[in-house]
């Protein structure tokens, strides 16, 4: 499994992350009972079909072992595995927070991605 895995959300979500010292959620999280990650192999396409038209799209980076058990990789998208969180996700548990640049309709993952 991944080391570092990744979250995608708006800047809005993002500040109120900030704000509230943790995450819960968004409402499809809710529904689906878990928060939803990806891996690096993953998240280009994560951003594709969720977050298209996101203009203001954060990354954020979280060390999938500062998850602890509440962390499960289970299949998905084509039976791939993707890291699901079954608790909320705290701030001080985020790595790092990138704005990832938009033209043209696509997100571009740049070099601080690596």
């Amino acid at each position: 499994m991944s080391d570092i895995i990744y979250r995608l959300m708006d800047q809005q979500s993002w500040i109120d992350v900030e704000r509230a010292g943790t995450f819960a959620g968004s409402a499809d999280d809710i529904r689906d009972g878990f928060i939803h990650f990806s891996t690096a192999a993953t998240v280009r396409e994560t951003a594709r079909r969720y977050y298209a038209q996101v203009a203001d799209l954060i990354l954020l980076s979280v060390k999938a072992n500062d998850l602890g058990s509440a962390l499960k990789w289970e299949p998905s998208r084509g039976g791939i595995l993707f890291p699901h969180l079954y608790a909320p996700l705290l701030a001080s548990q985020i790595s790092k927070a990138i704005r990832l640049d938009y033209h043209n309709g696509h997100h571009h993952f740049g070099p601080e991605f690596l």
